[in-house]
Protein backbone atom coordinates (compact mmCIF):
# COMPACT_ATOMS: atom_id res chain seq x y z
CA UNK A 1 0.00 0.00 0.00
CA UNK A 2 1.21 3.45 -1.05
CA UNK A 3 1.12 6.20 2.25
CA UNK A 4 -0.90 9.61 1.22
CA UNK A 5 -1.33 12.31 3.06
CA UNK A 6 -3.42 15.31 1.91
CA UNK A 7 -1.05 18.18 1.17
CA UNK A 8 -2.93 21.17 0.28
CA UNK A 9 -6.43 22.14 -0.18
CA UNK A 10 -7.72 24.85 -2.71
CA UNK A 11 -10.82 27.59 -2.48
CA UNK A 12 -11.47 31.65 -3.54
CA UNK A 13 -11.84 33.80 -1.01
CA UNK A 14 -12.65 38.28 -1.66
CA UNK A 15 -9.14 39.28 -0.34
CA UNK A 16 -6.25 36.70 -0.18
CA UNK A 17 -3.63 38.83 2.02
CA UNK A 18 -6.41 39.44 4.71
CA UNK A 19 -7.68 35.97 4.86
CA UNK A 20 -3.63 34.81 5.35
CA UNK A 21 -3.87 37.16 8.20
CA UNK A 22 -6.44 36.12 9.86
CA UNK A 23 -4.87 32.15 9.40
CA UNK A 24 -1.30 33.41 10.61
CA UNK A 25 -3.68 34.86 13.73
CA UNK A 26 -5.76 32.01 14.30
CA UNK A 27 -3.40 29.53 14.04
CA UNK A 28 -0.07 30.12 13.76
CA UNK A 29 0.47 29.53 10.18
CA UNK A 30 2.76 31.34 7.95
CA UNK A 31 2.58 32.22 4.49
CA UNK A 32 4.69 29.26 2.27
CA UNK A 33 4.10 31.45 -0.79
CA UNK A 34 2.46 34.33 -2.50
CA UNK A 35 2.04 35.32 -5.98
CA UNK A 36 0.33 35.33 -9.18
CA UNK A 37 -2.07 32.72 -9.81
CA UNK A 38 -4.12 31.13 -12.80
CA UNK A 39 -6.05 32.99 -15.10
CA UNK A 40 -4.33 36.23 -13.53
CA UNK A 41 -5.44 35.77 -10.25
CA UNK A 42 -3.99 36.02 -6.85
CA UNK A 43 -2.94 32.97 -3.88
CA UNK A 44 -1.44 32.64 -1.05
CA UNK A 45 0.10 29.21 0.28
CA UNK A 46 -0.59 29.57 4.25
CA UNK A 47 0.00 26.67 6.53
CA UNK A 48 3.14 24.87 8.06
CA UNK A 49 5.80 22.70 6.81
CA UNK A 50 3.83 19.82 5.70
CA UNK A 51 0.66 20.91 4.34
CA UNK A 52 -1.08 24.64 3.73
CA UNK A 53 -4.22 26.05 2.18
CA UNK A 54 -4.42 28.00 -0.78
CA UNK A 55 -6.55 30.89 -0.67
CA UNK A 56 -7.03 32.45 -4.57
CA UNK A 57 -8.73 35.55 -5.67
CA UNK A 58 -9.52 36.72 -9.37
CA UNK A 59 -10.76 39.95 -9.57
CA UNK A 60 -14.05 40.08 -7.47
CA UNK A 61 -14.91 36.68 -7.07
CA UNK A 62 -18.82 36.14 -6.74
CA UNK A 63 -20.35 35.33 -3.66
CA UNK A 64 -21.46 31.67 -3.32
CA UNK A 65 -25.47 31.28 -2.58
CA UNK A 66 -25.51 27.35 -3.16
CA UNK A 67 -26.11 25.17 -0.02
CA UNK A 68 -22.29 23.11 -0.02
CA UNK A 69 -23.83 20.34 1.89
CA UNK A 70 -26.28 19.97 -1.02
CA UNK A 71 -24.10 20.31 -3.46
CA UNK A 72 -22.39 17.78 -5.19
CA UNK A 73 -18.58 19.02 -5.14
CA UNK A 74 -19.25 21.80 -2.13
CA UNK A 75 -16.81 22.69 0.14
CA UNK A 76 -18.62 21.92 3.50
CA UNK A 77 -15.99 22.38 6.13
CA UNK A 78 -11.97 22.32 7.04
CA UNK A 79 -10.86 20.51 9.78
CA UNK A 80 -7.84 22.31 11.73
CA UNK A 81 -6.16 20.56 15.01
CA UNK A 82 -4.89 23.02 17.65
CA UNK A 83 -3.29 21.92 20.87
CA UNK A 84 -5.03 24.67 23.00
CA UNK A 85 -9.07 24.74 21.82
CA UNK A 86 -9.81 27.83 24.31
CA UNK A 87 -6.97 29.78 23.37
CA UNK A 88 -7.90 29.07 19.66
CA UNK A 89 -11.48 29.95 19.97
CA UNK A 90 -10.60 33.62 22.23
CA UNK A 91 -8.52 34.79 19.25
CA UNK A 92 -11.39 34.13 16.69
CA UNK A 93 -13.80 35.24 19.08
CA UNK A 94 -11.61 38.82 19.11
CA UNK A 95 -12.40 39.28 15.64
CA UNK A 96 -15.96 39.36 16.26
CA UNK A 97 -16.21 35.93 14.88
CA UNK A 98 -19.56 33.58 16.04
CA UNK A 99 -18.29 29.95 16.79
CA UNK A 100 -20.87 27.69 17.36
CA UNK A 101 -22.05 23.34 17.67
CA UNK A 102 -19.51 23.26 20.44
CA UNK A 103 -19.29 19.06 21.19
CA UNK A 104 -16.86 17.19 23.61
CA UNK A 105 -16.85 13.90 22.82
CA UNK A 106 -14.48 10.89 22.24
CA UNK A 107 -11.60 11.72 20.97
CA UNK A 108 -12.12 14.94 21.35
CA UNK A 109 -13.66 18.67 21.87
CA UNK A 110 -14.34 20.90 18.98
CA UNK A 111 -16.45 24.09 17.61
CA UNK A 112 -17.33 25.62 14.27
CA UNK A 113 -17.09 28.95 12.75
CA UNK A 114 -17.60 30.58 9.45
CA UNK A 115 -15.12 33.31 8.43
CA UNK A 116 -15.84 36.58 6.75
CA UNK A 117 -15.99 34.49 2.93
CA UNK A 118 -18.37 32.07 4.44
CA UNK A 119 -15.91 29.11 4.61
CA UNK A 120 -16.85 26.72 7.25
CA UNK A 121 -14.08 25.79 9.90
CA UNK A 122 -14.32 22.98 12.39
CA UNK A 123 -11.27 23.00 15.06
CA UNK A 124 -10.49 20.27 16.99
CA UNK A 125 -8.22 19.30 20.01
CA UNK A 126 -7.46 15.70 21.26
CA UNK A 127 -5.21 17.04 23.98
Amino acid sequence: MTAAFLEHVNFTVADPAKTARNLHNWFGWHTRWHGEAIHGGLSYHVGNDTSYVAIYALGTPKDGQDNSYATIGGLNHIGIVVDDLDATEAKIKADGIETFNHADYEPGRRFYFRDENGIEFEVVSYT
